[in-house]
């Protein structure tokens, strides 16, 4: 048990402990924070993969008073170190996935390429290869008894965390916060791409019942024919049919009361960074006009803990992207939007404000 006597919530964070500035050791802690530093995948801009480690940095700046729920700190919340391996490993898959997505928008056809086919299908060996690892890491985690938040690294990252909590629980459902609906089928090739992630954990993780999806403002016909062709499975909450029902008199609480009402009694939360407004995450790696406030998602979170509905996991990907974001804000937004959903995670029923 840590001894919190001599630890001063009220002060300087200190590196020498961990995120948020805690001094709890993986044994001590009742919530386990892994990061995921890969990017193989991603569409547009590169940095995701560093992004687990800006927000650890930006995390000593997070004052621990949460007027949702009050002390939750005190419940453990501890980060594994960084695998640098699967960093280098993503980051010399990132430049085969480069050769091949260069080739696509020239107009070129992979299949025709004997060595982009070799290379794709290197990307898909270590796209499973980095699935199976969170797979196997998190399950680890889940059987003694910890609760576990992911840490990407792009969308692709969960995978293998969400196929573990398949095995813990018979029926869940997946909050999706995002501004694309990544229901891709082998986006640009890759199997197990960053646009593909809830297309994949609908084929591959069949305990996972109801996808609710909130913000989606980016996304192509074939990803609505699959929404519209599966409303059993399938709830998509648009960004514009959320703007216009705000501007036609609906207020944000009718809004997330639908929201949560689609939801079964246990639930994932998956936020991509960018179901933000781009204005609170300039460097991600696809920004999208529209978004959220902060504020906002708070707020979900709040109503989605006071309908009773229990909470067994999350992630929190795509923050810090791109070469400039040691100017941006990406960062301290990202461990503020953390901090939040560690809160969540640890907090009793009844516990929150």
């Amino acid at each position: 048990m840590t001894d919190l006597s001599k630890f001063d919530p009220n002060s300087v964070g200190l590196k020498s402990n961990n995120i948020f500035g805690l001094p709890f050791k993986e044994d001590d802690a009742e919530l386990v924070l892994m990061g995921v530093p890969w990017e193989v995948t991603v569409s547009y801009r590169n940095g995701t993969s560093r992004g687990p480690e800006n927000i650890f940095d930006a995390s000593m700046q997070i004052d621990l008073y949460d007027p949702d729920v009050t002390d939750g700190w005190k419940k453990g919340f501890y980060m594994l170190p960084i695998d640098k391996n699967i960093r280098k490993k993503s980051d010399f898959l990132r430049q085969c996935a480069e050769l091949i997505i260069s080739h696509l928008v020239e107009g070129g056809d992979v299949a025709e390429n004997e060595q982009l086919s070799e290379k794709q299908q290197e990307v898909n060996n270590g796209s499973r290869m980095m699935i199976n690892w969170v797979y196997e890491m998190t399950s680890r985690l889940i059987k003694e008894g910890k609760k576990v938040g992911l840490i990407g690294g792009d969308h692709s990252t969960p995978l293998g965390y969400i196929k573990a909590l398949g095995l813990k629980h018979s029926e869940f459902g997946i909050l999706q916060i995002d501004a694309h609906a990544d229901l891709r089928k082998a986006y640009e090739g890759f199997t197990y791409s960053h646009a593909s992630i809830m297309y994949n954990v609908l084929q591959e993780v069949p305990q996972m019942k109801k996808l609710v999806q909130v913000g989606i403002r980016d996304y192509c016909d074939e990803e609505l024919q699959l929404i519209r062709s599966n409303p059993d499975r399938i709830a998509t909450f648009f960004d514009k049919d959320i703007k216009e029902q705000q501007f036609e008199g609906n207020t944000w609480k009718q809004i997330c009361q639908d929201i949560i009402s689609s939801l079964p009694q246990k639930v994932y939360i998956s936020f991509d960074i960018d179901g933000l407004d781009p204005k609170l995450c300039p460097n991600t790696g696809t920004p999208v006009p529209g978004g959220f406030e902060v504020d906002h998602i708070f707020y979900l979170f709040k109503q989605l803990h006071a309908s009773g509905r229990e909470l067994i996991g999350f992630d929190l990907n795509e923050v810090s992207s791109g070469e400039h974001s040691q100017d941006g804000i990406d960062g301290i937004v990202g461990a503020r939007v953390l901090y939040k959903m560690c809160n969540y995670m640890v907090a009793n029923q009844g516990q929150a404000k």
